[in-house]
């Protein structure tokens, strides 16, 4: 394995990559995270250049956790160099660039996974066991909370932020690609850089989601709630016990609606990044679907740019 990027995620990916196998190349541009991650993992190489660690005919896999805008540029030139690549969210900023991607990974049989890590953590699996099952009865609607008071960032706004998290689970709950979409939103403290945004998506089944996501929030907000005929289910990833709860829905008498009994499913505890690196292994290693999943990374995308046209109109 290599990674590129030792910044604020690649550290938690260093980790669990040296656990999971064999982090052989570390990359990045500043001298102090080099001298930093070298004498944290003593048996990895570390450079400046990719280009360096490309050229090592005994890497297999390359993962990316540098920033967003370098993001194609550099799974293109790993899938060129035949790697294998997990690639942090989103991996391009235009549909047409992850559709390259997407192709260059399929021609050469090689595995491209986008971070999308929510989509591996037990809650949100547990969520789409739930639709599946049919449990919910037929889904009307998602709706999903991404608020925090922090950092608000100069180089991507709060939707290719934040909104790509609740966006990628979304589709992955729906498994449907919106046929309509509305973004609108606010620049309060970099101007161009929206740090509240409310987005709409319609499907073509007729169901819809709404997200909103903010910098400037008092509450940190981590929900998804997903509203069925029958039932209804809210997962809280703040919650430290109760990530999934399950509340029945009834009509009285006047017809209004009210909810009956709650249920709590017990959910794994497991990592969610532990579980989306072996994952990634697991794809090298011939298990699983590996078109499906840079496939699946390029929906997200597309339903991204057609957000980012819309808040931008």
């Amino acid at each position: 394995m290599g990674l590129a990027g030792l910044g604020y995620w690649g550290p938690n990916l260093a980790r669990n990559f040296d656990d999971l196998a064999d982090l052989a190349w570390l990359c990045d541009d500043s001298d102090e995270k080099r001298a930093e991650f070298s004498h944290r993992y003593p048996d990895a190489n570390v450079t400046d250049d990719f280009d360096e660690l490309l050229a090592d005919d005994s890497l297999e896999a390359v993962v990316i956790a540098t920033p967003v805008q370098t993001h194609h540029e550099l799974a293109k030139r790993a899938l060129e160099a035949d790697k294998h690549v997990l690639v942090e969210k989103p991996p391009a900023m235009r549909a047409g660039e992850m559709d390259e991607l997407v192709t260059m990974a399929a021609e050469r049989d090689r595995v491209l996974m986008p971070g999308h890590l929510l989509l591996y953590h037990p809650g949100v699996n547990k969520l789409k066991e739930l639709i599946d099952k049919g449990e919910l009865g037929d889904v009307l609607c998602i709706y999903g909370n991404r608020q925090n008071l922090g950092i608000v960032r100069t180089n991507e706004n709060a939707l290719w932020s934040l909104g790509v998290h609740d966006l990628s689970v979304i589709l992955y709950l729906l498994d449907e690609d919106p046929d309509f979409v509305t973004a609108q939103g606010s620049a309060s403290i970099h101007p161009g850089v929206e740090d509240v945004v409310f987005c709409f998506l319609r499907f073509p089944s007729g169901k819809i989601a709404h997200m909103h996501l903010s910098w400037l929030d008092p509450h940190k907000m981590r929900k998804m709630t997903v509203v069925g005929r029958e039932k209804m289910v809210v997962f809280d990833d703040m919650e430290p016990e109760r990530k999934v709860t399950v509340y029945e829905k009834h009509a009285g008498a006047a017809g209004e609606l009210y909810s009956g009994d709650i249920s709590i499913p017990k959910i794994s505890t497991h990592e969610p990044l532990r579980l989306e690196c072996t994952y990634f292994l697991e794809l090298i290693d011939g298990q699983h679907d590996r078109l499906q999943v840079a496939r699946d990374g390029a929906r997200v995308v597309r339903a991204l740019e057609m957000l980012t046209n819309s808040l931008g109109a």
